[in-house]
């Protein structure tokens, strides 16, 4: 039993340098796993390596019969997975009570926080989000290849990316929305390209209020959204 527990920490580790080493140049092989995954679990651990923090990293857990999230607020990383071969877990389960081999992975949440994370002394509610910022720069979105289109193999996302550059790259979105309404009530803009399993939300005031989609190509973006297509 002990050697079969260094056997796998000695693996793990392995599987950390060697992802780090890599880059984590796509997000979108993460999708599919179960939250027990190695590779799972050294993608976040290598996430964690690269903030400023002793304190441990534990998910914020939401469950829901029809979805799963794992939130990890310092790393600007949220997991959501969606339960399969029959499997509806309850509203409020803990962590441990969850059968981890029949939830896959649908969807990785990616954060851009102006602030990083929230001030000390500073509510939540001022800030409007408990993430911080996910620390890997830059991050490597692949495109699906379209026969139609003539389209870069991905794009290489900074935290000062706006969206000029994804409509650029990506081209036209396949739905939008947001961005109606009054500055200080309306919800950011935001754009999804269905076939490359990727949605964009952006933040600042430029994605906000009646002339958002004017100013939106200058706006940064605050959460990024891969998904199973």
């Amino acid at each position: 039993m002990i050697n079969n527990r260094k056997g796998r920490a000695l693996h793990l580790r392995f599987i950390i340098s060697t992802m780090a080493a890599a880059c984590f140049l796509d997000i979108r092989y993460l999708l599919g796993l179960h939250p027990s995954s190695d590779n799972l679990s050294a993608h976040i651990s290598s996430l964690v390596t690269q903030i400023s923090s002793n304190v441990p990293v534990q998910p914020e857990i939401k469950c829901y019969p029809d979805a799963v999230y794992y939130n990890y607020h310092p790393i600007g990383l949220s997991l959501q997975f969606k339960p399969v071969n029959g499997y509806k877990p309850k509203t409020g389960m803990r962590q441990d009570e969850l059968q981890p081999e029949n939830l896959v992975l649908d969807g990785v949440d990616m954060y851009n926080m102006p602030s990083g994370r929230p001030q000390p002394g500073t509510s939540l509610a001022k800030n409007k989000s408990p993430y911080a910022s996910y620390p890997t720069n830059p991050i490597h979105l692949s495109l699906a290849a379209i026969p139609e289109k003539s389209r870069p193999q991905s794009l290489s996302v900074t935290p000062a990316t706006i969206g000029k550059d994804f409509v650029e790259c990506f081209g036209e979105p396949d739905r939008k929305g947001g961005g109606a309404g009054p500055s200080s009530g309306s919800i950011g803009i935001w754009c999804e390209w269905s076939k490359d399993g990727v949605m964009v939300e952006f933040g600042g005031d430029e994605a906000r209020g009646p002339q958002a989609w004017e100013r939106g190509k200058d706006a940064t973006w605050k959460v990024i959204t891969v998904f199973r297509t």
